[in-house]
């Protein structure tokens, strides 16, 4: 009977640990266009336009919101985590493709992690305009004012 219990005790300490340990492993994600490289560098200026660009790459990831759409991005994004953390990203990749106003591809750029920004938002709080007021201050501080006009403390109505 003592052996049984201290087998089914193993058996749930063990599934504890694995549940547990499963919260710990690392979590790899990848967002956005899926690289070939082969495809990438095939894209020259001066040689294709938009047709060919799309036919070989697809479509983009982004295009540009402005000049009618004549930048084209394609970004990839690995990243990882460990359980419960921010993702990091590990590797990037962002390709920009500019298209004159005929269409035809008039410079490629590629860059990596080293765009990516890393920001550090101070204290928690966005800072607003106004005054720092406590609970009881929000909560009390129209006491006394609603309908109030002025500093007489009467209505529009009924002046005193």
């Amino acid at each position: 009977m003592a052996a049984l219990l201290v087998h089914r005790a193993f058996h749930g300490v063990a599934l504890a640990a694995l549940v547990l340990a499963g919260g710990c492993t690392r979590i790899r994600d990848h967002k956005g266009y899926v690289v070939d490289s082969t495809l990438i560098d095939t894209v020259r200026p001066g040689v294709d336009n938009r047709d060919s660009v799309a036919k070989t790459l697809g479509n983009p990831t982004l295009r540009s919101q402005f000049d009618g759409g004549s930048d084209w991005y394609y970004l990839a994004r690995d990243t990882r985590q460990l359980a419960f953390s921010n993702p990091r990203p590990v590797t990037q990749m962002l390709m920009t493709v500019k298209f004159d106003s005929t269409g035809n591809v008039t410079s490629v750029g590629k860059s990596g992690l080293e765009r990516v920004a890393s920001i550090s938002p101070a204290g928690g709080k966005t800072p607003t305009l106004g005054r720092n007021r406590s609970f009881f201050q929000e909560l009390f501080g129209n006491i006394g004012s609603v309908g109030a006009s002025g500093r007489s403390g009467g209505t529009a109505d009924n002046p005193q």
